[in-house]
């Protein structure tokens, strides 16, 4: 499954080029390049001048180039260059005549900008900032890829909810759910799985996973996602191992009412910092919103960490084709956590969630394998 590259991505980045002084640019973030070419390898520029691409490989990747760009019926040439330095005079011959080469400066290093400025007859300009948002807003095509990656997280969390109770330690669970995810049709997990268990362990909200083993009482924190075709799935899940104490089931209501009112307010025109407050307010009315120690949510694509952003200082307003997570949580160490989060897709008219795993936070008391 691969989303198709069509030209309406080529004509949104035309689009931010004319806001510029120059047609002529240079794309070096690799997401970016595989959105726009359809390319996947590790190593490429795309220079683009008046409104040709050509993107520029090494002898590793050339072959892979021209077969996934044909693939996706994209208007690219591929060019083979075995050096940074021959990529540099490339460079300097497509895009003769520019007066302006726009670039991405945050996707590149300082001494690869000083080596271009150095060689390049054109003057270097940063892209509009925009051009960050160039991948925000998904296609038909992206939005079914991530929606396939979350089914394959629900399948794999269904099949290893049980192992909670058997007295497995929290890596052993890690990796039941990345090999569950694989066997159902991932290419890999979108991230370093958490599992995190305990009155420690599941106060951290990014823990790796460790040999402790989950036991009676735990709170369960459980990250999950698939990665297929390059694109990201984002879920969590909260348990506790046999019956919940009063702390327990109060914290788990709030952090999922907390859930739930932020992903209602999700619908295009909203900023993304009214989704942030949305979550809060139901935990500030708790008594619990110092222990919320994160911000809410961003966006999910070719990146597990994507625009938009989702906190309290956020300014992006929500537009249909924004898939985003909505992920409050509660830590306190000596007790543990919850952490609930959905990923939903911003609608004309609302918003969709892609998972659809329980939020049933019960799981049997432990029962040790023998």
């Amino acid at each position: 499954m691969t989303a198709h590259v069509s030209s309406a991505r080529t004509e949104r980045l035309f689009e931010i080029l004319s806001r510029g002084s120059s047609s002529s640019c240079l794309i070096t973030d690799l997401s970016d390049i595989r959105w726009l070419t359809g390319f996947s390898g590790s190593h490429a520029w795309l220079v683009i001048h008046t409104n040709k691409l050509f993107l520029i490989t090494d002898g590793r990747y050339s072959e892979q180039a021209r077969a996934e760009i044909d693939a996706q019926q994209a208007n690219v040439d591929v060019i083979e260059c075995r050096t940074q330095a021959a990529m540099i005079a490339t460079t300097k011959s497509l895009t003769e005549g520019a007066s302006v080469v726009q670039f991405q400066d945050s996707h590149i290093s300082h001494q690869l900008f000083c080596l271009l400025q150095n060689e390049l007859t054109a003057s270097l300009m940063p892209l509009d900032a925009s051009s960050k948002f160039l991948r925000r807003f998904k296609d038909e095509a992206e939005i079914e890829i991530i929606e396939s990656a979350c089914r394959i997280a629900d399948q794999a969390l269904a099949h290893c909810h049980g192992l909670l109770s058997q007295g497995l330690s929290e890596s052993e669970v890690r990796d039941e759910l990345e090999n569950a995810m694989r066997k159902f049709g991932a290419d890999g997990p979108s991230y370093d799985t958490i599992v995190a268990s305990g009155p420690i362990n599941a106060s951290r909200p990014h823990h790796q996973p460790t040999r402790t083993k989950i036991e009676d009482g735990h709170t369960v924190i459980i990250d999950v996602g698939a990665l297929v075709s390059g694109y990201h799935s984002d879920m969590t899940r909260s348990f506790v191992v046999g019956p919940m104490s009063t702390e327990q089931s109060d914290w788990y209501e709030a952090v999922r009412a907390s859930q739930q009112a932020g992903v209602a307010v999700c619908r295009p025109g909203v900023q993304a910092s009214e989704v942030d407050a949305a979550c809060r307010k139901v935990l500030i009315e708790a008594g619990l919103e110092q222990y919320f120690t994160h911000g809410t949510g961003h966006g999910v694509g070719l990146l597990i960490h994507e625009e938009p952003f989702i906190n309290s200082s956020a300014t992006a307003i929500l537009q249909a084709g924004d898939v985003v997570t909505v992920e409050p949580g509660l830590y306190r160490g000596g007790f543990g956590g919850f952490r609930v989060e959905d990923l939903v897709v911003i609608t004309e008219h609302g918003c969709r969630i892609l998972n659809s795993s329980p939020k049933d936070p019960t799981c049997p008391p432990s029962q040790p394998m023998t």
